[in-house]
C-alpha cells in the first residue's frame, strides 16, 4: 500500500545548481551518422504478390533485392510460386530499409517431421540464397472450455485444432457419448503437442493428457509410452489402460458365417471340430490384431493358407488369422492393438474370401466370441514402468489444473 498524502522529508533538502554545456549540433549529427540498428518485420505471402509488393509490405525499399528475388529461380518458386501463398516471411533490414536477411519456411509433406527453410542474405554487393532442412520442434499447448452446444463448437471457441478434438472423442468414446450425452456446462481440458517451425505452429500432434467432465463425472487420460514399447497408449491417472486388452473382433465390420465347435466342413463334407470363427468379408479387407503382442508365425500352413500367429502380452494368450490374401508383418515384429497385419483372402482350403480367426489360451482353442465378450480387465502399466508413469502423471495433473484455472480466470 502506498500513501497518497504528502510526507515530510526525513532529511533537510538542499538545492544544487550546475551549469551544463550542451553538445554542439554538429557533434550530435556526427554521432547519429555512426549509429546503426536492425529492423525486423514479418508478413504473409499472397497469391498476387510481386517482389516489390512483398518488400513494400515488409517496409523495405530495395530495388536490388527485388531484382534478385525475381531472377533467382529458387527464391521465385518458394516466395511467388503456385503453392507459396500464406507462408510467413521474416525480414531483417538496415535502418535505411535495405534488406539484410529474408527467411520463410514450409513443410513438403503433411506428416513430415522436418521442414524446409529458405534464407536470402546480403552478400557483398549482391545476395545469396540457400535452402536448409531442419527438424520440427515439439512443444505443448494447454486449454480448456465449457460445452454450450456441441463439442466441436466448444473446441472451436477454444481454438483447439480439429485433429485434437477428434482424438478427444476417440480417447473417451467408451465413457462419453459425444453425440447425445453432452450437457450444457460439461467441461473439457486438454494438453496437446504442437510441431513448430522457427516458433510458428505447423500442425497439432497427439493429445498428451485430457480431462472431460460429463454429467458431473470426470474422466481423465494421459498418454504414456513404456520403455521398449513400439508405441504409447492412453491410461487413466491410476495407471489403467483406457482400452481393454483385446478388441471384440479382428475386422471393423463383422458377419460370422461359421461359429466355434463341431460343424459339417464345406469342403471335406464331413463333421469336424471348427477351432475358430469365420468372418465373411471381401478380399483385401484389412485384418487387425485384436491386442498387443509379438508375431510368432507369418507364412503358409497346410489348409490355412497364409497365416499370422500373434503371442500376446500376458504370455498365455495367442491369436491366429488364416486364409489371408496378404501378410504385412514378419516373425518378431511387435504389433499394437488395432494395427493392420494382413488382408482377407481365400488362400488354403477355402470356398471363398473370409477370415478364419482363432483365440488360444495356453495353445488350446477357445470360442473367440465368448472369451472376448467376457473380458473385464484393462491392461495396466507394467511394474517396470510405474515410476516413470507416476512422474509423468504428476506433471500432467498440474498442467491440466493450470489450464482449467487460466481459462476460468479469463472467463471471469
Amino acid at each position: 500500500m502506498a500513501s497518497l498524502a504528502p510526507a515530510a522529508p526525513a532529511q533537510p533538502l538542499r538545492l544544487i545548481s550546475e551549469a551544463v554545456e550542451p553538445t554542439t549540433l554538429d557533434r550530435q549529427v556526427e554521432a547519429l551518422d555512426g549509429y546503426s540498428f536492425t529492423l525486423y518485420r514479418s508478413e504473409t505471402t499472397r497469391a498476387t504478390d510481386t517482389p516489390e509488393a512483398l518488400l513494400k509490405r515488409l517496409g523495405l525499399s530495395d530495388p536490388a533485392a527485388a531484382a534478385f528475388l525475381r531472377k533467382n529461380e529458387t527464391a521465385r518458386q518458394v516466395l511467388f510460386g503456385k503453392s507459396s501463398a500464406g507462408r510467413t516471411v521474416t525480414a531483417e533490414a538496415t535502418d535505411r530499409a535495405q534488406l539484410q536477411t529474408l527467411r520463410t519456411h514450409w513443410v513438403e509433406q503433411e506428416n513430415d517431421d522436418s521442414f524446409q527453410r529458405l534464407v536470402v542474405e546480403k552478400a557483398g554487393s549482391g545476395f545469396s540464397v540457400r535452402v536448409e532442412t531442419a527438424p520440427l520442434v515439439a512443444n505443448q499447448r494447454l486449454t480448456s472450455g465449457t460445452i454450450r452446444g456441441t463439442l466441436f463448437a466448444a473446441t472451436d471457441e477454444a481454438r483447439v485444432p480439429d485433429s485434437v478434438t477428434k482424438q478427444l472423442t476417440e480417447i473417451f468414446e467408451s465413457n462419453v457419448d459425444f453425440h447425445r450425452g453432452l450437457r450444457r456446462g460439461d467441461r473439457f481440458t486438454v494438453v496437446y503437442e504442437t510441431l513448430e517451425a522457427d516458433g510458428e505452429p505447423i500442425r497439432a500432434g497427439k493429445v498428451l493428457s485430457a480431462e472431460v467432465t460429463n454429467r458431473g463425472k470426470t474422466h481423465q487420460a494421459i498418454w504414456f509410452k513404456e520403455a521398449g514399447a513400439p508405441k504409447g497408449a492412453y491410461y487413466s491417472f491410476d495407471g489403467q489402460s483406457l482400452l481393454k486388452a483385446y478388441l471384440l473382433a479382428p475386422l471393423e465390420a463383422t458377419r460370422i458365417t461359421s461359429g466355434f465347435g463341431v460343424r459339417s466342413h464345406p469342403v471335406y463334407g464331413y463333421s469336424r471340430e471348427h477351432t475358430g470363427v469365420d468372418y465373411a468379408a471381401p478380399t483385401g479387407t484389412p485384418v487387425r490384431t485384436i491386442g498387443d503382442g509379438t508375431v510368432s508365425f507369418a507364412g503358409v500352413q497346410s489348409g490355412y493358407g497364409n497365416v499370422i500367429q500373434i503371442k500376446h502380452r500376458n504370455g498365455k494368450d495367442s491369436t491366429l488369422y488364416a486364409h489371408l490374401s496378404r501378410i504385412d508383418v514378419k516373425v518378431g515384429d511387435n504389433v499394437m492393438q488395432g494395427e493392420t497385419v494382413g488382408a482377407v483372402g481365400s488362400t488354403g482350403v477355402s470356398t471363398g474370401p473370409h477370415l478364419h480367426f482363432e483365440f488360444r489360451i495356453n495353445d488350446t482353442p477357445h470360442d473367440p466370441t465368448e472369451v472376448l465378450a467376457d473380458q473385464r480387465e484393462y491392461v495396466p502399466v507394467s511394474p517396470g514402468g510405474k515410476a516413470a508413469f507416476a512422474k509423468l502423471a504428476a506433471n500432467m495433473k498440474m498442467q491440466l489444473a493450470a489450464a482449467t484455472e487460466v481459462t476460468r480466470a479469463s472467463f471471469d
